[in-house]
């Protein structure tokens, strides 16, 4: 695991729970014909296969750069996790709509079993807890001074900000069950039940907009945090031979894989020996620093008093004004 780069434990965690949870949902629809149920079970199983899919993406990230990839496949994180949100959206959202819409149609009440759903309901809030627990315990040792909803819009790696929403989603979409459920039982009509399904299908519809809208900027490119650029600026404009950076540009190339491109302002009167091993020494510096994979591109010019078009030191670099960790 390169440096940087953020353990799974929290996947595994929230896979494990979702897998258990699943299962006893679906045990609890079987004996109850609960929409809320159904939708619960179903939204377990998407979650599962979603977490399924962030490990399948963060493996074959790590293959090898090849002639077809020159720079790697960093980026098949990013696009599992797009998948995982047209997953959520789909298969979780749309499908809790249909259920709920359709048990309001017609609605029945839940006559046998009656008090196995509350039961397990209250299991997988406590099964849930943990995989966010988990969840949060790992964000906290990448996220910096940044709060939540800055971690979750701004982290250049997308699991974590994933399973934190999932996890999160999951919590209130089996409080909004356990109200639906409760309420269908006191009350003997299963309106209530319908209704806990579409609140828990719009939940889930919109955690799925969020990580779309997130995961397709990551998809995109995006630079490095404000405080990376900065930091790279500094290194570059600190190394002997160079006078300033003209302009700077970064991209992600995955999670822990950086794109840096510079045009260097070097000193007058060195030769083209002198400035091959100022790049040199420069790279070194910046690897150094960064403790990220890089690729780097620095070309040298002459102070001609302009910044040719951007630039550079500053965040404007950034797409985002964020102070998360890279």
């Amino acid at each position: 695991m390169s440096a940087g780069e953020e353990s799974p434990r929290a996947i595994i965690a929230a896979l494990l729970a979702n897998i258990g949870i699943a299962i006893l949902k679906f045990v609890a629809f079987l004996l109850t014909r609960s929409a809320s149920m159904l939708a619960e079970s179903i939204h377990s199983l998407a979650d599962s296969g979603n977490q399924a899919l962030l490990l399948l993406g963060r493996k074959r990230s790590q293959r090898e750069a090849d002639a077809l990839h020159p720079f790697g496949y960093g980026r098949d994180r990013y696009i599992y996790a797009f998948i995982v949100s047209v997953v959520l959206f789909s298969v979780g959202g749309l499908f809790a709509l249909y259920e709920g819409w359709h048990k309001i149609q017609e609605p029945h009440p839940i006559e046998a079993w009656r008090w196995v759903p509350i039961v397990v309901l209250f299991g997988a809030i406590v099964l849930e807890s943990f995989s966010f627990r988990t969840a949060i315990v790992e964000s906290r040792k990448v996220m910096g001074d940044s709060g939540w909803w800055a971690f979750i819009r701004h982290a250049r790696s997308p699991e974590l900000p994933v399973v934190l929403l999932e996890d999160f989603a999951a919590l209130l979409g089996l409080v909004f069950a356990l109200l639906g459920v409760s309420l269908t039982i006191i009350t003997h009509n299963g309106i209530w039940d319908g209704l806990g399904s579409v609140v828990i299908g719009v939940l889930l519809c919109v955690v799925a907009v969020v990580l779309a809208i997130e995961t397709k900027s990551l998809l995109l490119g995006e630079s490095a945090v404000p405080g990376t650029v900065e930091n790279i600026d500094r290194t570059l404009a600190a190394q002997p031979g160079i006078d300033r950076v003209i302009h700077l540009r970064t991209m992600h190339l995955g999670p822990d894989q950086l794109l840096i491109g510079a045009k260097i302002a070097v000193a007058p009167g060195q030769s083209v020996a002198e400035v091959s091993l100022t790049i040199d020494a420069a790279e070194a510096a910046l690897r150094e620093q960064l403790h990220l994979e890089t690729v780097i591109y620095l070309e040298p010019d002459v102070d001609r008093g302009t910044d040719d078009s951007d630039s550079s030191s500053t965040a404007s670099d950034s797409q985002r004004e964020d102070h998360p960790t890279a």
